[in-house]
């Protein structure tokens, strides 16, 4: 493992199947990233090839064709191309605040750090999605308390792992080496987590970073749609035979997988009832799940192919010094103050355009096609969901809340 590492190149590796237009959005926040030394691999299906082709990031990022539907093997394509000392993962339907990889790879400057994770924030763009988890030999996660403030690092104790997530997490490339990758029996679902307890079997330590900060879109693809209700449950069925084999005894299998059965039929019953369901669909999705699991009781584990030496030199994404700017209005403002955005964008800002309405709505943050940060909602509303349900404000005071939310993330002064 590299011993000490005080310019960290970084390797940012994004894996895009069936998501062009996210895909592009996703590059776009990459683009505002304030650190000054990283490349970007782009492992894309031909429709996110093409996408990538015409847009202006042609030229900047490298771009590898991969067309099966193996997560695993096109991040292990991605870590072959990487030329970085980290490689750090996000994926194609995410965004990263700007100062995501400085806050990620901090603490890979210190020897006993093999990986980092960050949090990761939701549809809403505000509630987290996933923060600091442990995560044991039997797949469970246990949430961890963590100072949000701060990198804390984590020494493997006994069989528990620190979990990090697919879409934000970083490890040093010759550690990803020495441990083959990721597993190519994990297409999708738990490979990180099989990583995870890799890395802890080999007495790796792992930071985890509050402050490095992904926004996660949740996009549809083929096994879950837009409103987060699963389409195909067949690879996470796979997925588990895989990690049984690897990690339970056979006599612990059964039930384990009676619970893993049971636990997904209560989620599919609970959309079913929310109406997001029909019986048949419940039925169908079950059949998948069963069927996945007899497959993945044969499939083939481990074996990760990584090559040793990257395929080609580092290519240093363009960095530009950004400003970031905050653009305020009423929600009838929205037009003027969403094209001024646009504007400040393509001149090189980072912007932030917050949009209130005298109403008591629920805020939501999204990272727009043309690049700039918007949040809506009542000037009377909640943004983090802990808040009241009604808080009486100013419009300033209001705003200057929310800036001070996001502005050590967003790198907003005064």
């Amino acid at each position: 493992m590299t011993e000490h590492l005080t310019n960290v190149m970084v390797s940012v590796v994004v894996v895009s199947r069936d998501r062009p237009t996210a895909l592009l959005r996703c590059l776009t926040g990459l683009n505002q990233l304030q650190y000054p030394n990283f490349e970007v691999v782009v492992v894309a299906d031909p429709k996110g090839e093409a996408a990538v082709a015409r847009s202006p990031f042609a030229d900047l990022v490298k771009l590898v064709g991969f067309d099966r539907a193996n997560i695993s093997e096109a991040r292990n394509l991605g870590i072959s191309h990487a030329a970085g000392d980290v490689v750090a993962f996000i994926d194609d339907d995410a965004v990263p605040e700007p100062t995501w990889l400085t806050q990620l790879v901090a603490p890979a400057r210190r020897p006993n750090v093999a990986a980092m994770g960050g949090y990761v924030r939701g549809r809403n763009g505000i509630s987290f999605q996933w923060r600091a988890r442990s995560v044991d030999l039997r797949g469970d996660t246990a949430d961890l308390d963590m100072n949000p403030k701060r990198a804390t690092i984590l020494t493997p104790k006994g069989t528990i792992a620190t979990k990090t997530e697919g879409t934000n997490m970083a490890v040093c490339r010759d550690v990803l080496v020495d441990l083959e990758g990721f597993d190519p029996g994990f297409a999708f679902y738990l490979d990180e987590t099989d990583l995870n307890l890799r890395l802890m079997r080999a007495g790796h330590a792992t930071a985890v970073v509050p402050m490095a900060e992904v926004h996660h879109g949740f996009e549809a693809s083929p096994r879950r749609r837009r409103d987060r209700v699963p389409a195909d449950l067949y690879d996470i069925g796979s997925s588990w035979a895989v990690f049984q084999r690897k990690y339970l005894a056979e006599a612990d299998r059964p039930t384990h997988w009676r619970a893993i059965r049971d636990h997904e039929k209560r989620r599919a019953m609970a959309h079913m009832v929310a109406g997001r369901l029909d019986p048949d669909g419940v039925r169908y999705l079950m059949r998948r799940l069963d069927l996945g699991y007899g497959q993945g009781l044969g499939r083939q584990r481990g074996g990760g192919q990584v090559t040793r030496s990257p395929v080609s030199a580092f290519r240093a994404f363009p960095f530009r010094a950004r400003k970031s700017t905050v653009l305020r209005g009423r929600i009838w403002q929205r037009a003027r103050l969403r094209a001024e955005a646009a504007e400040r964008v393509a001149k090189g800002e980072i912007v932030t355009l917050i949009l209130l309405s005298p109403t008591t709505l629920y805020h939501s943050v999204r990272f727009t096609a043309e690049g700039f940060w918007e949040q809506r909602g009542g000037l009377f509303g909640k943004s983090e969901r802990s808040d009241p349900p009604v808080r009486l404000t100013t419009f300033s005071s209001r705003v200057t809340r929310e800036v001070e939310r996001v502005a050590a993330v967003r790198l907003i002064e005064g």
